[in-house]
C-alpha cells in the first residue's frame, strides 16, 4: 500500500454462518495455499519484489504458474500472461561524465556531481577560482547566500542558484562549479526526477572535501576539463493477468499488487536504519496477492458462472499505482464489460481481538449498501466502511474509469513499509476468513446483474504529514513531463475552488517553479493555512494562472 489510510468508520456485522470457528478440511487446504504463497513471495530471495527487478520476475513467474494451475487463461499483452509497462526513474549520470582539475579526475558522486538540470556538454578552460572572466568556467561559493538567508523561511536555495546560473551564463561563464564553505547545510544533491528545463551551460557541485583538496589556492590558474552526460533512466514492470471465461456478458475484476519496496531504493521505506535491508512485504502485499490466487482456485470449479472473472496481480503500486493505471489506460478486455472491481491490499494482519476489516469504495454503487446492512447474523468481523472510491491502492485506477469498486484492508501495524513485515507475522486464519467472506460476497452478487456506478468524494493518495496545507489534488505519478499533472481534484479543496481540473499540469506555485512531484512538495511546505498565492498551470497547450487560498 502506498500510504497510510485514514477512514470514516461505521460498524456492522457479517455472516457468522459463512465463517465457522472449527476449520473444515477445505479450509485447511485454503490455509495451506495461503501460507505457501505468502512464504514464497516474502522470501529473501525475491529481494522485496521491487518493480522492474529480478525479484519482481521471480514473483511474476510464481503467480503465472499458480494461475495456470488454477485453470485460468492468459489475458495480458498478445494473450500472454504479462502486461509490460515502463517506469520512468528520471535522469541518471552517465559513466562518461568527467571532471578533472590539473589532470586529476574527481570521483563522480563522492567528490562532485552534475545538477540534474545541467546542460550536457564537454569543455576545457583555465580559470582562477576568484576571477570570473568570460570564456572560462566560474566557481561560486554558496556560503554568503546561505548565511544571508538562514532566517528567511521563504528562501529557496534551488531557485536562487538557478537565477545565479542564468546571470553568470549571460556574463560569459562556460560552466558553473558550485561549492559550500559555510557551516550551514545546503542539502544539494542530484535530483533524478527534476524535469525543469536544462541550463544553457554545465553546472557541477563539489563536495566540501574536494574543495579543500583541489581549490586551496584561489589565485592559482587551474586546468579544468568537464564533460556532463545525462540520460533517461527507465525500468519495466509487469502486471500478471489471468482470465476465467464463463461466456458471460460482464466481467468481475479481482486484483492486488504484488510489488513491494525492494531495499527501499525508491525512498518509500519507513525504516531509518543505516544497514541495507530487504523489505519482504508479507502483508503489503503478498497477502493480497495470495488472496487473488486463492479466489482464482475457488472460482474456477464453482457454480458462480454469471460473470467472467479477470484476475490481475499489479506491479508498480508502491510507486504510485503504475500498473493499475497502465492497465486501465491499456485494458486487455473492454472496460465497458467490467461490472465491478475488488481490490485486496494488506489483508493478512487481522487483529484477533478487534477483528476489524475495512471496506473502501462503499459509496461507488448503491447496491453495496444493502449487501452489507441487510446482514443480521452474529459478527465475525467488525466492518469499517469508507465511502470514497479513491485512496491508497489500485482500486482508485478503476474508480476513475467509472467502475464500482470495493477495497479490503485489515489495518496498519508497526511493520508497515519496514523490513520487519515478514511471513511469520501473518494471521493466516484471519486471512482465510477474509478470502471466504469475499467469496461469499461474490456468491451473493452472482445473480445481481450489472451494478450502477456512483461518484464519491475524493481522498488523496499522498500524505500531507510534512505540510500544514494541501492543494487537494491527486498527482499522476506516471507523468514524466515537466510539472505535476493532476489525476484527480478533491471536492471543496483549494484546487477545486481555483478551477483546476483533472489533466491540468501545475508548473508554478507562488514564487516556486514546479518541475517535479518532489519540488511541488517542497513548494507546498513554504505555505501555511490561510496563505493566498497564485498557481500557474498548463491546460492542453495553453498556460493559465489562478488564485488559490490554503
Amino acid at each position: 500500500m502506498i500510504v497510510r489510510f485514514l477512514l470514516a468508520i461505521t460498524v456492522s456485522s457479517c455472516l457468522q454462518s459463512a465463517f465457522p470457528q472449527k476449520l473444515k478440511k477445505t479450509d485447511k487446504i485454503i490455509l495451506n495455499y495461503l501460507e505457501t504463497d505468502i512464504r514464497y513471495l516474502a522470501d529473501d530471495k525475491l529481494e522485496g519484489r521491487r518493480t522492474g527487478t529480478a525479484g519482481e520476475k521471480l514473483a511474476s513467474d510464481y503467480i503465472v504458474a499458480e494461475f495456470i494451475r488454477a485453470g485460468l487463461q492468459p489475458a495480458g499483452e498478445n494473450m500472454e500472461w504479462l502486461q509490460a509497462f515502463d517506469v520512468d526513474d528520471g535522469k541518471q549520470i552517465d559513466s562518461s561524465t568527467y571532471f578533472s582539475i590539473n589532470g586529476t579526475p574527481l570521483s563522480v558522486n563522492d567528490e562532485f556531481f552534475p545538477l540534474a538540470y545541467s546542460a550536457c556538454a564537454s569543455l576545457e578552460g583555465s580559470p582562477a577560482i576568484a576571477l570570473q572572466e568570460p570564456g572560462v568556467p566560474w566557481f561560486f561559493d554558496l556560503k554568503e547566500m546561505l548565511e544571508e538567508n538562514q532566517n528567511n523561511p521563504h528562501f529557496d536555495l534551488d531557485n536562487a542558484v538557478r537565477e545565479k546560473i542564468t546571470a553568470f551564463a549571460k556574463k560569459g561563464a562556460t560552466a558553473i562549479i558550485l561549492y559550500n564553505t559555510a557551516s550551514i547545510e545546503d542539502h544539494m544533491g542530484f535530483q533524478p526526477k527534476d524535469r525543469s528545463p536544462a541550463s544553457s551551460i554545465p553546472v557541477l557541485y563539489m563536495s566540501k572535501e574536494a574543495k579543500k583538496k583541489y581549490l586551496k589556492d584561489e589565485s592559482a590558474i587551474l586546468e579544468i576539463k568537464i564533460k556532463v552526460s545525462l540520460s533517461e533512466k527507465k525500468r519495466t514492470g509487469h502486471n500478471v493477468i489471468g482470465y476465467l471465461n464463463n461466456g458471460a456478458d460482464n466481467t468481475v475484476i479481482i486484483g492486488a499488487h504484488y510489488d513491494h519496496l525492494g531495499y527501499g531504493e525508491d525512498g518509500n521505506s519507513m525504516y531509518r536504519g543505516k544497514e541495507k535491508q530487504i523489505h519482504n512485504g508479507a502483508d503489503d502485499n503478498a497477502s493480497g496477492t495470495a488472496a487473488v490466487m486463492e479466489l482464482a482456485r475457488l472460482l474456477k470449479p464453482s457454480k458462480l458462472k454469471n460473470s467472467n472473472y479477470l484476475f490481475i496481480a499489479f506491479s508498480g503500486e508502491e510507486l504510485g499505482l503504475f500498473g493499475s493505471k497502465y492497465f486501465t489506460e491499456h485494458p486487455t478486455i473492454p472496460l465497458s464489460s467490467a461490472n465491478y472491481m475488488i481490490n485486496m491490499d494488506m489483508v493478512g494482519r487481522l487483529n484477533d481481538s478487534s477483528r476489524s476489516l475495512t471496506i473502501g469504495g462503499y459509496g461507488t454503487s448503491p447496491q453495496w449498501g444493502p449487501l452489507f446492512t441487510n446482514n443480521d447474523d452474529k459478527k465475525y468481523f467488525n466492518l469499517k466502511y469508507d465511502s470514497s472510491g479513491t485512496g491508497p491502492s489500485d482500486y482508485t485506477s478503476f474508480y476513475r474509469k467509472d467502475i464500482p469498486v470495493l477495497f479490503f484492508f485489515t489495518g496498519l501495524h508497526k511493520d508497515y513499509h519496514r523490513p520487519t513485515d515478514d511471513y511469520d507475522k501473518i494471521n493466516y486464519i484471519g486471512e482465510l476468513h477474509v478470502v471466504k467472506y469475499i467469496y461469499h460476497l461474490l456468491d451473493i452478487l452472482n445473480d445481481k446483474g450489472k451494478l450502477t456506478f456512483c461518484k464519491t468524494r475524493e481522498t488523496q493518495t499522498t500524505t500531507s504529514a510534512r505540510f500544514s496545507v494541501t492543494l487537494g489534488i491527486m498527482p499522476d505519478y506516471t507523468f514524466n513531463g515537466t510539472g505535476v499533472r493532476i489525476d484527480g481534484v478533491s471536492d471543496g479543496k483549494p484546487a477545486q475552488q481555483a478551477g483546476l481540473q483533472t489533466g491540468d499540469v501545475i508548473v508554478q506555485l507562488g514564487d516556486y517553479p514546479v518541475s517535479s512531484l518532489e519540488n511541488y512538495m517542497q513548494a507546498l511546505s513554504k505555505f501555511k493555512k490561510g496563505d493566498a498565492t497564485k498557481v500557474k498551470y498548463r491546460r492542453a497547450s495553453n498556460e493559465a494562472e489562478a488564485d488559490v487560498r490554503f
